[in-house]
């Protein structure tokens, strides 16, 4: 006798989580996520189909498989995950589970997703994030982000967590999780996704109308760590001009 897996027919989909490192294309118009172990060569989207990362032609999830979405119940499970040292840098995502899945005792293996929060955890500083900068790795085509406070970017390629989900889209919401600089300031406030993409690392020429305080915040402490990198670099500029002229 085949034994048959119980069918469940939920009136809502489920709601799971799971961590992910964030990514933005080498362009930088497109923003979106890469798993921390199966399938973590293949980037996606804020909403996603599974295909079996072996090249084979089932459906997934295949119950002779382990293809397709993972993710677990309980939002501590996959926090504790974020302890490790390679997952440090990744964010905690909430996440709707859709079309065909099965269940296992913590967590879920399904067909199809949608990206509902990322949370961002602090700065390697311990400061709150303002914005995702360059990890210093990625995937073909497409450079893996960190989060970053406004003094940490020096210059490194980014984008605001404004930006990260308005390139993403379909209504996700970035959060900043609390870090060290959280009472410091507004700029540690979470922020809340837009419509409309916008360019990588810079506000859009005409914000949404629905930003409140902390976000346009978040977006001036970011703009204002990089002008305070380019004056920088144009005073050593100046002063190895100087010296240059000295030395004649």
């Amino acid at each position: 006798m085949r034994l048959r897996l119980p069918e469940e027919r939920p009136t809502e989909p489920p709601t799971g989580y799971k961590i992910a490192h964030p990514v933005l294309s080498q362009d930088g118009t497109r923003a979106g996520f890469t798993g921390v172990s199966l399938g973590g060569a293949l980037p996606y989207g804020v909403v996603a189909d599974a295909s079996c990362v072996y090249g084979l032609r089932h459906a997934a999830p295949h119950r002779r498989c382990d293809c397709g979405f993972h993710c677990v119940h309980d939002r501590s499970v996959a926090e504790g995950l974020l302890c490790t040292a390679e997952h440090r840098t990744a964010v905690l995502l909430k996440v709707l589970v859709l079309g065909r899945y099965i269940r296992f005792e913590r967590g879920f293996r399904y067909a199809r997703q949608r990206v509902r929060t990322a949370t961002v955890g602090p700065c390697a500083c311990g400061t709150t994030a303002a914005a995702l900068a360059d990890a210093g790795w990625g995937r073909p085509g497409w450079h893996a982000l960190a989060p970053s406070c406004a003094g940490c970017l020096r210059g490194r390629t980014s984008v605001s967590l404004a930006s990260f989900a308005r390139l993403a889209g379909e209504g996700l919401r970035v959060v900043a999780g609390a870090g060290a600089g959280a009472a410091a300031g507004a700029s540690g406030a979470p922020e809340r996704s837009s419509t409309g993409p916008g360019e990588a690392g810079l506000p859009p020429a005409s914000p949404p109308a629905d930003l409140g305080v902390p976000e346009l915040v978040a977006e001036a402490a970011l703009l204002q760590a990089r002008l305070d990198w380019f004056q920088a670099q144009l005073a050593r500029l100046g002063r190895r001009g100087g010296g240059d002229v000295g030395h004649g």
